[in-house]
This record gives C-alpha cells, structure tokens and sequence, in this order.
C-alpha cells in the first residue's frame, strides 16, 4: 500500500524569523558554558525561548496543546549553519557535547516544548545525539543503521518516555531518499476492528528493552492503546513488543498492516526540524545507502519532556539525565 504524502503543512519560517531565530541562537551561543549538557545551557535555553520570533512560539504551543491528525510537525528554514559542517560521523554513540548553532536550536524548541532530558544508558546520555549510519552496523533497527526502520514508540519499553523527539536535519543521505515515516493513532485507529481496538487497550503485550539498558529485558506486561478510547496515547515497537495472547499476536499484525498503509512520509533537507508526539505516533525511517565517504545522512536528536516531575525519581540532583 502506498503512503500518504507528507506531513500536513509544514512550517516553512520567513526570511525575518529565520533571522530572528539566528540571532536568538548566536546570543545562546556567546552566553552558555563550554559544553551542551551543562545546566547553564538548559538555564540560558529556557530563558532564550522567550526571545524566540512571537510566530514560531505561537506555533510549537498550538502543536504541544494539539499535535494534529498527523502527530507530527515539520519546521522548516532553520538557521544550522550548514555550509560549514564538518564530516559527518562514523562512530556508534556520537553525540555533540560541543556548543553548535544546531545544538542550541534543539535545546531552544525543547524548552518550548517542555524541557530536554536523556537516559544515561542510550548515547552516554548526552542531551544532542546524533543519528548517522555507522559502518557494520547497516542492520541494526537502530540510529546507527541504513535498512528500513520500522515503526516504533521512542524508548516504547520505558514508564518515562519522551513525549516529543526532535530530529534536526543537518545533510540528507546522498540519494535522497532516506524517508522519515510517521503512523499516527489518530489515522490508524478508525481503520482498524472493534476486535483489535479492544484487544489493544488490554494489558497483553511487553516490549523488549535494547541491551545498553542492562538486564531488565522485558518489562510488565502493558497495553498498546492507553486513555481516552476516542483520541489515546499507544505504545508499540514493531521490532520489540510482543503479545503474550493469541488475541494480541493478532491485534499487532493488523496494527502493523495498517501502519504500514497509512504512513505519512516526508524527505528532510538541512534546516528541517520534525518534531514527533511520541504519545500518539511511532515514527521510522525508509532504507538508504551509506558511503561513509563524510557526506553521508546526518540528523541530530533530542528529546523533550513535557513534564519532567514524573520522572523526578530517577534524575540525581534533578539533573537533565535518567538513571534508569
């Protein structure tokens, strides 16, 4: 089946907000400290938001109150310095830790969105992950790979995860068609069976934890469809949740067909920012060809949390880095 198009209207920013958006970042960029995860960025980054153009916070609060039918919301236009990016790396676990244009943009739409955090067992929990394929590891239904993505809930196995992932394009592979691929509740949904909606809302299903996350594995069973009946949150990773029931082996097939049929797809080009509601979309990326030849795909990463209390608990120092 074929996708949709693209992601309904993306936001691509004037040529004075862009501006505006540019002189927020540099300010960001003179007044913070030596590295991103320093409390002082994510301070100087909640305050800078509030210098951010009027229009584009209208935007990510109309977004945060409603993330649409689409779930999703790409920005485009932003200033990311891309005439002067360095190789892209090759290396499993890169992240930026050094101030960048594209850094501070991240961190300036998480403090719009709510605030950035990360977990100290994924990308050494750096706050700006980047996500580039990395040599012999093409395979791999991660960052790291060049196959197909599938669809997946960010960290679906974990009790706190991010509500917004945040995918700031830097350079595209060389192809082009490496394709950010979007499945939101709210166009799935209403394809599927009364059978499987109820099946889905109960508790027969656990998701597999990635090793870097320790010896957990699998956590208590949970249900893929969560709260209002008529608009609720999922979580489901195609390559990792399971149902413990032979009703919810075949509630998550049909999910998958349908996911699959439904998807809305959109191709990113340096100074595009896809911010995704991990609370009703799972999102996954069509297969490309790396050459590891230093221009290959590059997108940074950051997540950003809506309520940061909840997670309290396993934060030390109410620091920005999850424990556990």
């Amino acid at each position: 089946m074929n996708s949709v198009e693209v992601m309904e209207s993306p936001a691509l920013l004037t040529d004075p907000d862009s501006a505006a958006l540019g002189l927020v970042t540099r300010s960001l960029l003179g007044r913070a400290g030596e590295r991103v995860d320093d409390p002082a960025w994510v301070a100087h980054a909640r305050h800078a938001w509030e210098d951010a153009p009027a229009e584009v916070r209208r935007l990510i609060r109309r977004f945060r109150r409603d993330s649409g039918p689409d779930g999703a919301l790409v920005l485009r236009g932003l200033p990311v310095g891309a005439p002067g990016l360095p190789d892209t790396p090759m290396v499993k676990g890169s992240v930026q830790r050094a101030p960048s244009l594209s850094a501070a943009l991240l961190l300036l739409f998480a403090a719009g969105l709510g605030d950035p955090a990360a977990f100290a067992a994924e990308k050494s929990g750096a706050l700006v992950q980047d996500v580039v394929p990395v040599p012999g590891q093409e395979t791999v239904q991660g960052n790291v790979g060049s196959v197909e993505l599938t669809f997946h809930t960010e960290n679906a196995f974990h009790p706190h995860r991010p509500d917004y992932v945040m995918l700031l394009c830097l350079r595209p592979d060389h192809e082009n068609v490496a394709e950010l691929r979007t499945s939101c509740a709210r166009r799935v949904l209403p394809l599927l069976t009364p059978g499987t909606r109820e099946a889905l809302a109960r508790p027969e299903y656990v998701t597999q934890a990635p090793p870097s996350f320790g010896p957990s594995g699998e956590g208590s069973a949970h249900a893929v469809l969560t709260g209002d009946p008529d608009d609720p949150d999922w979580c489901f990773d195609e390559a990792a949740t399971r149902g413990v029931t032979d009703a919810g082996r075949a509630a998550l097939a049909e999910l998958a067909e349908v996911a699959h049929g439904t998807y809305t797809g959109v191709l990113l080009a340096p100074g595009d920012l896809a911010i995704v509601d991990n609370r009703v979309t799972l999102h996954g990326r069509s297969a490309f060809t790396p050459r590891y030849d230093g221009q290959d795909r590059w997108l940074q990463r950051t997540f950003a949390f809506s309520d940061l209390r909840r997670s309290r608990g396993l934060r030390p120092g109410d620091g920005t880095v999850l424990v556990k």
